[in-house]
Formats: structure tokens, sequence, C-alpha cells
């Protein structure tokens, strides 16, 4: 009975792992239909262009524009959680060890600078940034760039979306600023089960006001990495105000993006080897915190 039960609690646990990518990726399929149909059926909004050439043009640029990033997004978010930055399977070297080094008794082994332990993934982490909840995977030294990349796509996506959907707030508001409207619009699940609006006034309300905290929220984490990147630092690091593998804003950048960094953003199948092993890093200040 103890077996079973601890069966049944390990694979509830492996599935509320699961719950964020899913609650994600659901998000994003929303928005982009949501998005699709704007495009496809309520634009542009003239009668009289609807049927027009340039309508069609029009009609398949925004398309082609809506799902490069789309498949940019997941993508990037593929490769993200199919490498593994840990220290799994690398050789750390033997027992030669310098400034940096310490042991993990968890782990069992010494472990290089920057190198901290996950209690989530249960490892130590190359070069570990954060745990991401929304992937339920760290962020290290092999994957940073599809973390950064799909930021900066999620982002882009997002705010398109916002755009698109500045019509979908007029329309709310169109009568004036109502306590219908603007509970419409600020609580939409409330106005739904209470019978007060249609299920399709809802959706287009819930899903735009998605775009907007979603964006607002991509938009911190996509700056605060950023700046991350560009000071040669970790989130670690940031909190402990060190500063000591800073070597300048191209170096950085090179650093976590890797050898071609100025093109790989646009397609994550374009390679860019990292210039570092993720175990030794060029020293450039000093390794005690600031006071």
């Amino acid at each position: 009975m103890v077996g079973f039960m601890s069966r049944v609690w390990d694979k509830m646990e492996a599935a509320s792992s699961r719950l964020p990518i899913v609650l994600n990726a659901v998000l994003v399929f929303s928005i982009t239909a949501e998005v699709s149909y704007l495009v496809l059926v309520e634009a542009p909004l003239e009668q009289a262009q609807k049927k027009t050439e340039w309508s069609k043009i029009w009609k398949a640029m925004h398309l082609l524009a809506q799902y490069f990033m789309l498949g940019n997004i997941t993508w990037n978010a593929s490769l993200f959680m199919k490498t593994n930055p840990s220290i799994r399977g690398v050789f750390l070297g033997g027992d030669v060890l310098g400034q940096g080094w310490r042991y993990c008794y968890t782990c069992e082994t010494h472990t290089p600078p920057r190198c901290s332990h996950c209690y989530d993934c249960n490892v130590c982490v190359l070069r570990r940034d954060h745990h991401c909840v929304f992937f339920g995977r760290c962020v290290g030294f092999g994957n940073y760039r599809y973390f950064l990349n799909c930021l900066l796509f999620m982002w882009a996506g997002l705010l398109y979306a916002v755009i698109m959907n500045a019509e979908v707030f007029m329309v709310i508001l169109k009568e004036g600023v109502t306590i219908h409207s603007v509970m419409l619009l600020l609580v939409p699940w409330l106005m739904f089960v209470s019978g007060q609006v249609t299920t399709r006034a809802f959706a287009f309300a819930f899903i735009a006001d998605t775009c907007v905290l979603g964006f607002l929220l991509v938009a911190a984490f996509l700056f605060f990495h950023v700046v991350l990147m560009l000071r040669g630092q970790t989130t670690r690091e940031w909190y402990s105000t060190r500063r000591p593998y800073n070597q300048g804003v191209l170096a950085n950048i090179r650093e976590y993006m890797g050898k071609y960094w100025y093109i790989c953003w646009l397609c994550p199948l374009i390679p860019s080897p990292l210039p570092g092993d993720g175990i030794n890093f060029k020293v450039t200040g000093s390794l005690e915190p600031r006071k």
C-alpha cells in the first residue's frame, strides 16, 4: 500500500511540474489563435477594403510575422528544455581545483566557479542563473541563449498582440467608461460567471487583458536579463553586487550568446558556439562582494 501511494505521489508530482509548461503553451496558442482571427476576420475594419488585393497582402504579411514569432518561441523553448546545463556528464578537471571551486555535499563532487546546486533539479548547474518556474528547468551555461531568445520573441509577440487588441479595448469602451465596461476589462471572469457578458465578449476581453499583463511581465524579465548579460553577471551575482567576470559589453554578449551573437537571435537553429566551457572563467575583478 505504501509503495502504491508513493508511486501515485510521484506521478502527481511529475504532472504538477509540467503544469506551468502546459498553461504557458495554452496561453501562447490561445493568443495566437485570437490574433489570427482578428487579422483574418475583423481586419481591415473598412468593409470596402476587405475584398481588395492589398487586404490579402496585408493579411499574409501579418500572418507571416505572427507565425515567425510563434515558431521562434516554441523552437527556443524546446531547445531550452532539451539542453542540459548541469554538471551531469561533464568532466570537471579531476583534482586540479582553482579559485572559486566548492564542494557540493549533495552531488558529492567539487564544482567550478559560478556553479551552484539547484534543489528543484537536484543537481549542480554550470553558471547557474536561476530556476525558471515557467519551464521547470534551470537557466545555465548551455541554454541561456535559448532562454533569452524565447523571452525576446515572447516580448515581440505580446507587443504585436497588444497592438492588434487595441480595437478590442476601443469596442469595449465605445459607449464610454461605464461600470460595465470597466468591470469587463478588469475582471472578465466575474462578468462571465455572473452572466453579464457573452462567451465571445469574455474571450476577447480575457485574452486582451492577458496580452497586456503578459507583455509587462515579459518586458520586465527581458530588460533585467539583458542588463545582466551586458554586465556579465548572473542573477545570483546581481544579488551579491559582484562583477568579477565583466569583460566589456561585446565580450559579455559573446559569452552568453555565442560567437555569432549578432545573427543567432533570428533562428535557434543558427549555430553559435559559446567561447567557454562553463568551468573556467576569465576573472577581471575582485571575487569579494562589494561593501
